[in-house]
């Protein structure tokens, strides 16, 4: 008799149900969340393992990694198709979200996730690292503005190198207000070099792929956009055309059609939160900063004119990730003209 098991993890402890093929619980327990308990358990002779199914989140990837060395057939599911399916049940326990996963696992309702490879999830944590650093400097940055605002100082328009040294002009002769805003000055000095390090950190890695150096040949498209594309797409072959792109990035509309009513609404803003608004960014900067014409430009300008900038920039962000997917699989450079695509091909 087949077994499908559902496991409901959590930070500490991990809620694990085993069913069998009519629907029955067989055993349900707690055990800690790592692969070693959860292998200890699981590879119990008397289990005939069909299917285990855990839910995408923060521990997803280190645990499918180590049930699916340990020869498990375990399988990351949808979160949102996981919340659907466990909303008609009344009471949210982890024993019963458990039971609720095993049950798609037996009836074969569920949408599988893509795990990353171990490469582009370093790649993310690089990333991730560095805007964050970023993100905490820009804090300080403003906070520094909104208390010396309060006294009459204006910062004004000053870039990062000369923000320091503004600073520093304002409060000369405020003894006191000085020693106030030299620990910020300092934090944000510390941040943006640790920043600086994880960025050049970033262009190394850049440029020794040379999937990401292809990928910079698409004017407006830079080695971060490049290299947070490469590591969220993970591998290209896993989507069945290269329009597939947009939808799971969350750049397509959204379509609610029911009888007579049928409402295009907004773009859904699924998946990768990050890569959209880089892909967003690319699309403004090819538009507005990108002085050489090119048929992806021609494009974008022409929607531009017929439906506003706004949803011109959308839309080249989706054709964007579909270029840049179609050339990692052909291997092949960015043409800047029509005429030059036709050639190749």
């Amino acid at each position: 008799m087949k077994h499908f098991i559902g496991l409901d993890v959590s930070v500490k402890e991990t809620a694990v149900c085993i069913i069998d093929e009519s629907g029955k619980i067989c055993r349900e327990v707690k055990v800690v969340s790592h692969p070693d308990d959860l292998i200890a358990v699981l590879k119990d002779p008397t289990w005939n393992v069909e299917r285990v199914g855990l839910e995408a989140g923060p521990l997803s990837q280190w645990l499918f990694e180590g049930l699916a060395r340990a020869g498990l057939p375990v399988i990351c599911i949808e979160t949102r198709h996981v919340k659907a399916f466990l909303k008609a049940q009344p009471n949210k326990t982890d024993r019963n979200d458990a039971r609720g996963i095993a049950q798609m696992m037996r009836v074969n309702l569920y949408r599988p996730v893509h795990v990353k490879t171990l490469t582009s999830q370093k790649r993310r944590a690089l990333l991730a690292a560095r805007k964050l650093l970023q993100e905490k400097a820009i804090a300080i940055e403003n906070d520094i503005r909104g208390l010396l605002r309060n006294f009459g100082l204006k910062v004004g328009a000053v870039g990062t190198a000369k923000f320091e040294e503004r600073i520093r002009e304002l409060t000369e002769g405020m003894p006191d207000l000085a020693a106030i805003m030299e620990p910020l000055l300092a934090a944000r000095g510390k941040l943006r070099t640790e920043f600086a390090r994880l960025h050049r950190q970033a262009l190394a890695v850049v440029k020794d792929d040379a999937t990401c150096r292809r990928l910079m040949t698409i004017p407006g498209v830079g080695p971060v956009v490049a290299l947070a594309y490469t590591a969220t797409i993970d591998i290209p072959q896993r989507f069945r055309n290269s329009k597939a792109v947009g939808s799971i990035l969350g750049l397509t509309p959204k379509l609610h059609e029911s009888g007579e009513s049928k409402r295009v609404g907004c773009i859904s803003l699924c998946g990768d939160g990050t890569m959209r608004t880089l892909l967003y960014e690319a699309a403004q900067l090819l538009l507005t900063r990108v002085g050489k014409w090119s048929w992806l430009k021609a494009w974008a300008m022409k929607i531009a004119k017929r439906r506003g900038m706004a949803k011109a920039k959308v839309a080249l962000a989706r054709r964007l990730a579909v270029v840049m997917h179609r050339m990692w699989l052909d291997g092949t450079e960015f043409r800047w003209t029509r005429e030059a695509m036709t050639s190749a091909s």
